[in-house]
């Protein structure tokens, strides 16, 4: 479903990806994790087509739509009004399919999204996103500015996305603990290049590699994906 090949991102003289190479399959949930500064932001606005990239080639199988980063509500228009927003390159621009699959959003649709939580805005910006009938949906710091139950949440939802429509996700995520439990498989960057990747349990149950830059989580034997 996507695949990045020696991908190189530049800002000037400065180069914030130097050689990324990532893949995901079609149906699978892929975390892409690392500190703020690794480059997680930049990798997915390229592949979103928002940020050219110096070298390497991007390749996606499909319709692709992003969750940014810090939501980016329009907040002076109306729930309803920045759902169709997302559909603006298909013809349905009927939310009516979200409402269905977020029934909250539907009691909030004449509210203007300036006036939401953050979480409500988050699960504004995932049914904009999903307006677009994405075959491929990149979530851009879920977790960011939210309570731990909100999150919890989204993350089931998200969980549920995949599994009940076989949507691919791609999650950049600096709560590393998070995307562990959402997703099976992971890439860990730092200062833009990949350190590590593989399944998230063994990721996490490497002691090393846990100090280095996953903030010290260790793999338990509960340790369960979100439900």
């Amino acid at each position: 479903m996507l695949t990045l090949e020696d991908v190189v991102i530049r800002y000037g003289s400065a180069t914030a990806v130097d050689g990324v190479s990532i893949s995901v399959e079609k149906g699978e949930m892929v975390a892409l994790v690392g500190p703020n500064g690794a480059g997680k932001s930049s990798i997915v606005n390229a592949i979103s087509g928002v940020i050219p990239v110096a070298s390497g080639t991007i390749t996606v199988d499909g319709a692709s739509a992003q969750v940014p980063e810090g939501r980016q509500m329009f907040a002076n228009m109306s729930v309803d009004d920045n759902l169709r927003l997302g559909a603006w390159r298909v013809k349905d621009r009927n939310p009516a399919a979200i409402y269905e699959l977020l029934p909250d959003l539907a009691r909030m649709k004449h509210q203007k999204a300036g006036t939401l939580s953050g979480g409500q805005q988050q699960m504004v910006a995932v049914g904009r996103a999903l307006m677009a009938s994405p075959d491929l949906l990149l979530v851009d710091e879920l977790s960011l500015g939210l309570a731990p139950l909100v999150v919890g949440d989204l993350a089931n939802y998200l969980t549920e996305l995949n599994a009940s429509r076989g949507t691919t996700i791609l999650l950049i995520e600096q709560e590393v603990d998070l995307a562990f439990r959402m997703c099976v498989r992971a890439y860990v960057l730092e200062a833009g290049r990949i350190v590590a990747s593989g399944v998230s349990a063994t990721l996490a149950a490497d002691p090393q590699l846990s100090a280095a830059y996953l903030g010290g989580i260790e793999a338990s034997a509960d340790r369960k994906r979100i439900k």
